[in-house]
């Protein structure tokens, strides 16, 4: 497992869908999740430091987590089929240690909330070069220049 970072939400520039960014530590490896717009828009929101009026859904799972005297403590994104990344949560309450199946963009969520780190398994980081979500070509090729050449300043704030 590798431990990465999220960078940041950005918009694919060929579909127009949220991509969630995350980078190992060294920032030679990325890997980009394909999310929801309401999904992206909670990791945004958890980015920017912003705090909604009410409690958003990952907010109320991490205090149904912390009211049950359970804790996060690690998010694994481990596998990569039919194009569907999978994840789970990792949760320890007294000795007892629960493994949770979840999507990644919730997961992903609910780690910023917690703090705790993310992993990727390398399983994942190397699946992603056999993803085909999109035709070879001129598609593939446009996606891979622009995640290449992503910046800091590429993550703002976008309007989800």
């Amino acid at each position: 497992m590798i431990e990465m970072k999220i960078k940041g939400v950005t918009v694919d520039p060929v579909t127009s869908m949220p991509i969630i960014i995350l980078k190992d530590k060294e920032g030679k490896r990325t890997l980009p999740i394909w999310v929801g717009v309401f999904e992206a828009g909670a990791i945004a929101l958890e980015l920017e430091g912003m705090i909604a009026p009410r409690p958003l859904t990952h907010d109320l799972i991490k205090s149904i987590i912390e009211g049950l005297q359970g804790r996060v403590t690690q998010v694994h994104v481990y596998s990569l089929r039919d194009n569907t990344f999978f994840a789970k949560i990792v949760i320890c309450r007294g000795k007892k240690k629960v493994n949770i199946d979840a999507r990644p963009s919730d997961a992903l969520a609910l780690a910023l909330r917690t703090g705790v780190p993310i992993y990727v398994s390398e399983e994942a980081l190397d699946d992603i070069s056999k993803f085909d979500r999109f035709e070879e070509g001129e598609e593939i090729e446009k996606l891979k220049l622009f995640l290449a050449n992503l910046k800091p300043e590429d993550f703002g704030k976008y309007k989800m």
